[in-house]
């Protein structure tokens, strides 16, 4: 486990929770011997740089930055306000959602682990599209809350105690990077779809609650909806539809999915419109991030698809 900050600490005093399950210390990037498998975890816009020598220190390289996760170099200036340091390098990756791309997955040698918000919005619309039974030429609306974690483990003022406690702030109402990813994976037979992207701050540390209103193409029964979800995800070890007659955990909620590798579904269907809202809720730091690159690890290196990742979350907390 390498980190420049930390080199020659053990990695439990930075992640206390692995007292008494591992004795290994962190070291530096230039100490690192060559491995099987490195799943690289640099800040957006570094690990480009790097990639070409972090791919010869391994022959499968998981990376969870966003340097590699679009398609096309010209999303980059668009999205990420810089040209693309690597652009040849980005047709080597496949794009981590398993649930979408697990053939690739396993034969391939470069993987881009997807964004969180990416990852929440994409597999609660993604059935949908994938049964083309979208009004494509009404825009898809998607407004995801998100907790501090998300801004990653550097203090910030966003992040900050007083300035978080009690707050529900819209951070990004335009213009979200993510954006790019859910057009990506979303598009079907060259139909690109039109995706407004919201996101907004909320209290929680960790979880995504992803509320996308989404118009269909024909007047679909919520019984025909629900047979198109559970089509999709029905044989997804990580994929949950939720849609219970009552009680306050009807629909998914990232509360009771921290710590686990789940992604929960729901949908309520408008009995006045064509308008299906649908909700998909995750860890940030699991599906979102961590869990989903060991997933897609356990793809590739044909293991248990679920190996390590069993945890079912807890309940109250």
């Amino acid at each position: 486990m390498t980190s420049e900050r930390h080199a020659g600490k053990f990695v439990r005093s930075v992640h206390p929770n692995l007292r008494k399950r591992t004795e290994l210390k962190f070291t530096p990037l230039e100490r690192l011997e060559p491995v099987e498998v490195l799943l690289v975890a640099l800040p957006h816009g570094v690990a480009m740089g790097q990639m070409a020598t972090l791919r010869e220190k391994a022959r499968v390289v998981i990376d969870l930055s966003a340097d590699f996760r679009l398609n096309d170099a010209s999303g980059y200036p668009e999205w990420y306000a810089h040209e693309h340091e690597r652009p040849e390098m980005l047709g080597d990756f496949v794009y981590g959602v398993p649930e979408l791309h697990r053939e690739a997955l396993r034969t391939a040698d470069a993987i881009s682990s997807a964004g969180c918000m990416a990852t929440t919005s994409i597999l609660g619309l993604y059935p949908l599209f994938r049964a083309g039974v979208v009004d494509t030429s009404m825009p898809t609306i998607v407004e995801c809350k998100t907790g501090s974690s998300g801004s990653g483990g550097a203090p910030g003022l966003g992040s900050h105690h007083p300035e978080r406690s009690g707050s529900m702030r819209s951070f990004k109402p335009t213009g979200h990077r993510h954006t790019a990813e859910i057009v990506q994976e979303l598009t079907f037979g060259g139909v690109v779809p039109s995706v407004s992207f919201s996101a907004t701050s909320i209290e929680a540390v960790r979880g995504i609650l992803a509320t996308s209103h989404v118009f269909l193409n024909e007047d679909l029964s919520d019984k025909e909806v629900w047979a198109i979800y559970r089509a999709a995800y029905k044989d997804e070890p990580f994929m949950r539809v939720v849609k219970e007659s009552g009680g306050i955990h009807r629909y998914p909620e990232p509360k009771l999915l921290s710590g686990s590798n789940y992604c929960d579904v729901g949908f309520e269907r408008d009995p006045k419109s064509r308008r299906v809202v649908v909700m998909a809720a995750l860890d940030n730091l699991m599906k979102g991030a961590a869990g989903q690159a060991v997933q897609c690890l356990n793809v590739r290196m044909g293991f248990a698809e679920d190996a390590g990742l069993t945890f079912p979350g807890l309940h109250p907390i």
